[in-house]
């Protein structure tokens, strides 16, 4: 977003990837075994249908992101939910206000939580002080941003596949290894699925948040779907076609949560890991879990591999954010917001590989819920402008 400029100038698949940008980071790795851990086998299948779920909804979001969204001052498409909330259903304070929870949220999880993920994983694996990694992250994250949403978008669009790449690569050596348990690691999602302590598991890992969570010890929610957050870049691509861009974001809820979230829970389950103990006799759960999985198959060079893809996922999330973070901050106060924002969201990157998170997380939990609840009655409201689309589509 340079000089004003909103999220524009995007084509389809590039909004599509800044927006899987944002939802793809460490929950993928860290949240499906936390979940696991606490529900059993059977919490797999809840995030499964928590995703058909979420699929529909990041389809209306992106929907009505396009249909009310705007140009800005510099020709910039600027989009989301506080635009439909404004537009469609009349009431601004509403847009003002979910705009201020989702530049809250954006700070919060998208720069702080991620970059202390990056920091931790970079010191674990290569014994980088935090200072440094700070450094680094903003540097990068500030030269990047400073090129606007297309340097953004080019970014994710060229990050996310290779984080991606590289976590199914290693994935699919784990699965082939252990090809003859796949089977009964399905039967197990399913049998298991209906026991309350699965669906508490579930719960723990989708329902605690849309966002990405700190911490190896907490489940997360693979996607963001629901919040609306997404559609802020999604409902940015140039093109006319609101349920083509609505079909492409619903694809990336789908590869999030049910292609890379449903390997790492096979990886786990397949390779035996699932329950075991560190070397002081506590039960390993997060990304400690999915890496002992890996471990198995990969040896040292698991951390190395496990370390790059959550690096780039986190690091390619907090690109996501930014693009949110700039958008809203526009919305409230003006073009002229962005580049005092760009500063204040280097400094939480910045902090964020330094100081510990759990006050971030809580604040941005309570900024997601606030979110949420909005963003779906506005949905449920304009559900008839949804469904209108498609059938415009279909004649």
């Amino acid at each position: 977003i340079q000089g004003g400029e909103a999220a524009g100038g995007m084509s389809p698949f590039q909004s599509a990837w800044t927006a899987l940008a944002a939802i793809i980071g460490t929950g993928n790795i860290a949240g499906v075994a936390t979940a696991l851990l606490s529900g059993g086998p059977g919490a797999i299948f809840w995030m499964w249908v928590s995703a058909f779920l979420g699929m529909a909804t990041a389809y209306g979001e992106t929907v009505l992101g396009i249909r009310y969204r705007k140009r800005d001052r510099s020709g910039g498409w600027v989009a989301g939910p506080m635009l439909y909330m404004e537009r469609g259903l009349g009431c601004r304070w509403a847009g003002l206000l979910y705009a201020g929870l989702c530049a809250a949220a954006s700070f919060g999880m998208g720069s702080m939580v991620q970059a202390n993920a990056i920091s931790e994983t970079l010191e674990f694996s290569f014994s980088m002080p935090p200072v440094l990694i700070g450094g680094l992250l903003v540097l990068l994250s500030g030269r990047i941003m400073a090129g606007g949403a297309g340097a953004i978008a080019g970014a994710a669009e060229k990050m996310a596949p290779v984080s991606a790449g590289i976590y199914m690569a290693a994935s699919a050596a784990v699965l082939f290894l252990f090809r003859e348990n796949i089977p009964s690691a399905f039967g197990m999602f399913f049998q298991d699925a209906f026991s309350f302590r699965s669906a508490a598991g579930g719960a723990v890992g989708l329902l605690a948040s849309k966002s990405v969570q700190y911490g190896i010890a907490r489940g997360v929610f693979s996607n963001e779907a629901g919040l609306g957050s997404a559609a802020i870049t999604a409902a940015c691509a140039d093109t006319e076609d609101p349920v083509k861009q609505g079909l492409i974001s619903m694809t990336g809820v789908f590869f999030d949560t049910m292609v890379i979230c449903t390997v790492t829970g096979l990886a786990i389950c397949c390779s035996g890991t699932l329950g075991t103990a560190d070397g002081a006799g506590r039960p390993l759960t997060g990304a400690a879990l999915t890496l002992r999985a890996f471990e198995t198959v990969l040896g040292p060079l698991a951390p190395w591999l496990i370390g790059v893809a959550l690096g780039l996922f986190a690091f390619t999330s907090v690109l996501g954010c930014a693009v949110q973070a700039e958008t809203t901050a526009s919305y409230l106060l003006g073009p002229g917001a962005v580049r005092p924002c760009r500063v204040l969201y280097g400094l939480a990157v910045f902090a964020g590989a330094m100081i510990p998170m759990a006050t971030v997380l809580q604040l941005a939990d309570l900024a997601n819920a606030l979110m949420a609840f909005p963003n779906l009655v506005c949905l449920l409201l304009l559900s008839d402008e949804i469904a209108g689309e498609g059938r415009r589509k279909d004649r």
